[in-house]
């Protein structure tokens, strides 16, 4: 089966989607999801509502409308263009479908997160906020798709629902990530991932990283010149082949270590090195701790 190098990235973050709300707002309102240490995101299904963030004009939202916080900023949704409080978030949360008299407003809310809480800089080219308009009707047809098929799925409630909206979530970040990317990141990890060259030697890497790779050896699998390929890949990542090589070998042993039983010996000849003595250098050097650190912290 075909992989490439996102969705390696997302199996060993062990993405995770989660949709906790999916009601119907009426009257005075506000909600306030920041501070999971996750990424947040709401869908207006139904009606509209202000967005507020720290130190930026309120936003109104209409049905349609997705939007998420990659860096998990601090955020109000409301049915108020002046910026609620804390208070008015609590007194929401108690009377949660209580009768209520106004507009009404569906929203729809839930959460992506990794598991694997490892610094990885999958997000740090992401803006604080996206807002993706998909009652646009000439774009993002399939992430428009998804979003109406996770509505219904909530709406149903039939048998393997829970599960069905967390898959469909899941899909949900993957075309968001798309989305941004089609926009125009000026550089970082994620537009790297979808470089046809570079991206194709980050799925190489991935894909065998006991293999001794060179930074001549990958230009060549690519079909780019040495010096063509080392300058993409650091404008790209910011780093070069070879230091990213050493790092995702160091993240692959510290999830073995932190989640098997396996010898260091093994790990490190699963991570492409010779020797334990090598191994642990390189370890170190990379994660600034050592594997027995690593695996004593897990137990």
């Amino acid at each position: 089966m075909y992989t490439d190098a996102l969705s390696d990235i997302l199996k060993w973050l062990r993405l995770k989607a989660e949709v906790y709300l999916h009601t119907d707002f009426q009257g005075c309102w506000a909600v306030d999801t920041s501070g999971s240490r996750s990424v947040p995101f709401h869908l207006v299904h139904s009606g509209r509502s202000w967005l507020h963030l720290q130190d930026e004009a309120p936003r109104l939202l209409s049905a349609g409308d997705l939007v998420i916080f990659p860096h998990d900023a601090q955020h109000y949704l409301s049915s108020e263009s002046h910026c609620p409080n804390a208070e008015l978030v609590e007194q929401t949360m108690a009377q949660l479908g209580a009768p209520a008299q106004g507009e009404v407003t569906g929203l729809t809310c839930g959460h992506f997160m990794f598991e694997n809480k490892a610094d990885w800089p999958l997000l740090d080219s992401l803006p604080a906020v996206i807002v993706l308009e998909l009652s646009d009707t000439s774009r993002l047809g399939n992430t428009r798709a998804l979003l109406q098929l996770l509505i219904a799925e909530l709406e149903e409630q039939g048998a393997g629902t829970s599960l069905a909206v967390d898959y469909i979530a899941h899909v949900l970040f993957i075309h968001i990530l798309r989305s941004q990317l089609e926009k125009g990141l000026p550089s970082g990890l994620l537009k790297a991932l979808f470089s046809p060259q570079v991206g194709k030697a980050l799925t190489l890497i991935h894909a065998d990283i006991a293999k001794p790779w060179t930074l001549a050896s990958l230009a060549s699998a690519v079909g780019m010149s040495r010096a063509v390929f080392a300058a993409e890949f650091k404008s790209l990542t910011g780093k070069t082949a070879i230091a990213y090589l050493s790092e995702w070998r160091m993240l692959t042993a510290a999830e073995l270590l932190q989640t098997t039983d396996l010898t260091l010996f093994d790990i490190s000849e699963r991570c492409g090195y010779q020797s334990e003595a090598a191994f642990r250098k390189a370890f170190k050097h990379v994660t600034g701790k050592t594997p027995g650190e690593v695996r004593r912290a897990a137990d």
